[in-house]
């Protein structure tokens, strides 16, 4: 039998993205075969779809960096046929096929069993994105901050980190300032927690290596200029968390907020992030993330429309999460 994919192949003109049909001896190697039923549309999605990105680096290649599905067949003991799985991360769409199919198989260690009171549709809401702010939630706790440290910014607020990483931290206390460049977004985002808005151009200019000491912690996936002015502006003792390239991937600071204000900035992972931390994160995200607000941040839309919603995702004409059902 064969099953519908969105692939990614090369030629010597270039890469040619599109869906494709597909049957079980084309899919890699693995030890559990998935009946995939949803995925998302991230950034990195949008780029890949675009048929222009850089980020493959095998093909031909399925695309989607995230899946949630049902165990078709296992030769593992700890996955049966009928169990819900989701996987983000371990190279999906980047060395191994991803979630933009009907069928996949995969490594079962990268495999995470649904969490208990998550559908398979609310864990791919969450996704790669939320998964993304819940470790940078994780890294700024580490650090030993708490809401009476002081404020939590977000950058690039009305996206897929940005939406979560706001819920999250104002349901555990956090005054969040949020940074978008679409002030139509303003109320969304008062709705999922933010208690401030700032003008995303307030943090894109070149500014100076130490300004004023405005947030404790702050969440950016953004990168660029706007991180090197998020750290000029944390405050002492505070924890930048980055997770995101948006406004490309330089960095053009001093060591100043690192050693005239101990400010940490910290790496937040999600393709290789070890399994113990992984599961912890999903398990608070199954615990801690409003249902509600997980939906008002949530547009699902059908495996045809992925290319439509990649396009908008790179021209950021999207908010908050976009879940893909796969027939």
């Amino acid at each position: 039998m064969t099953f519908r994919a969105v692939r990614a192949d090369k030629t010597d003109a270039g890469q040619t993205v599109g869906f494709v049909d597909m049957d079980d001896a084309e899919l890699m190697d693995g030890d559990v075969t998935i009946r995939v039923t949803h995925s998302t549309v991230n950034y990195k999605d949008g780029l890949t779809l675009s048929g222009k990105s850089a980020v493959i680096r095998r093909f031909p290649m399925v695309l989607g960096i995230d899946l949630a599905g049902v165990v078709e067949t296992s030769r593992r003991p700890d996955f049966a046929p009928g169990d819900e799985v989701i996987l983000n991360g371990h190279g999906l769409s980047e060395t191994h096929f991803g979630g933009y199919a009907e069928k996949a198989r995969v490594n079962g260690d990268w495999l995470i069993k649904l969490p208990a009171g998550l559908t398979r549709a609310e864990a791919m809401a969450i996704g790669t994105a939320g998964y993304t702010a819940m470790l940078a939630l994780m890294a700024i706790e580490r650090q030993g901050l708490t809401p009476s440290s002081g404020p939590a910014l977000v950058t690039g607020a009305a996206g897929g980190v940005g939406s979560t990483a706001i819920s999250l931290l104002a349901d555990k206390g956090w005054k969040v300032i949020a940074s978008t460049g679409r002030a139509s977004e303003s109320e969304y985002l008062k709705g999922l927690g933010a208690a401030e808005i700032i003008e995303r151009a307030t943090l894109s200019a070149p500014g100076k290596p130490l300004g004023k000491e405005q947030w404790a912690a702050a969440v950016d996936s953004v990168g660029s200029t706007t991180l090197a002015n998020v750290l000029a502006q944390t405050r002492y003792g505070g924890a930048v968390a980055a997770c995101g390239l948006a406004g490309g991937m330089d960095l053009p600071t001093t060591v100043a907020p690192f050693i005239l204000r101990g400010v940490t900035l910290v790496g937040i992972d999600s393709v290789h992030c070890p399994t113990p931390r992984r599961l912890e994160a999903w398990r608070r995200l199954a615990a801690e993330l409003d249902r509600a607000k997980l939906a008002a941040m949530t547009e699902t839309i059908p495996f045809d429309a992925v290319f439509d919603a990649g396009a908008r995702i790179l021209k950021g004409e999207t908010r908050g999460r976009l879940v893909v059902t796969i027939p």
